[in-house]
């Protein structure tokens, strides 16, 4: 993970903790994904399947990500949004013998997945997200409901 290439960042502050406070302000499965680099089973979260408006923010510091007007079913099992809304950065991955593009947060570094170049739409673009990465802050009385 050498290069770096900002997509949109936000206003917010930048958010440092240590591992330890890490671990006590999210699930044994967060930390994981967002400090550790690590990956959620595919369809294990309630988020792949979500239709409620609003949006999406980092589970680790609230900074705002993906807005659901960008979220599409991908079929992969994991969320995927066509554009990013918000602090997304990303880094060249060459973790496990592949060539890949990592999206964290440009608040705290949180690890959110990858973006693939197969994506639907003007942007052609597909950010595969792990739902344990993110809160949904959903609009109020949009009538939908997820699953």
């Amino acid at each position: 993970m050498r290069k770096s290439t900002q997509v949109e960042k936000g206003k917010s502050s930048r958010v440092t903790k240590s591992d330890a406070e890490w671990r006590q302000s999210l699930t044994p499965e967060q930390f994981h994904v967002t400090r550790e680099h690590g990956t959620e089973r595919a369809f294990s979260h309630p988020y792949s399947k979500e239709k409620r408006e609003g949006m999406y923010r980092c589970v680790c510091c609230g900074a705002p990500l993906f807005s659901s007007d960008a979220k599409f079913d991908s079929g992969t099992g994991w969320p995927s949004f066509t554009d990013a809304k918000g602090s997304v950065i990303t880094h060249e991955d060459t973790s496990h013998g592949m060539r890949r593009i990592e999206v964290r947060c440009a608040n705290c570094d949180a690890h959110l997945g990858h973006v693939f170049p197969d994506g639907p739409g003007p942007t052609g673009m597909r950010y595969c997200i792990n739902g344990c990465s993110l809160n949904l802050d959903a609009d109020k009385n949009d009538g939908k409901s997820g699953t």
